[in-house]
């Protein structure tokens, strides 16, 4: 057995599960480009071409998934963008 089989065999269901989550970022009529952009390089630690690639996929078609990992790791992420008047969820 080499040492990618052993890793592997490490990783139980419940970790690889875990990870499944995504923060979703929706369209909004209300905040401008430059917002969503700041704020997704701030909360969710994208560069700024990421960033900016998000938001544009969020205005033409609604939503993005913009950060995935655990539901733990999500939740204070998803509501700093809440907070800062974005409309998010996780899923």
């Amino acid at each position: 057995m080499n040492v990618k089989e052993k890793i592997k065999e490490q990783v139980s269901v419940e970790e690889l599960l875990a990870s499944n989550y995504e923060i979703i970022l929706f369209n909004d009529d209300v905040n401008t480009f430059d917002h969503v952009i700041d704020t997704l390089m701030y909360v969710c630690d994208h560069e700024p071409l990421q960033a900016e690639q998000c938001a544009l996929l969020v205005h033409y078609t609604g939503k993005c998934a913009v950060k995935t990992g655990s539901y733990k790791e999500l939740e204070p992420l998803c509501s700093k963008l809440l907070q800062a008047d974005l409309s998010a969820e996780i899923q």
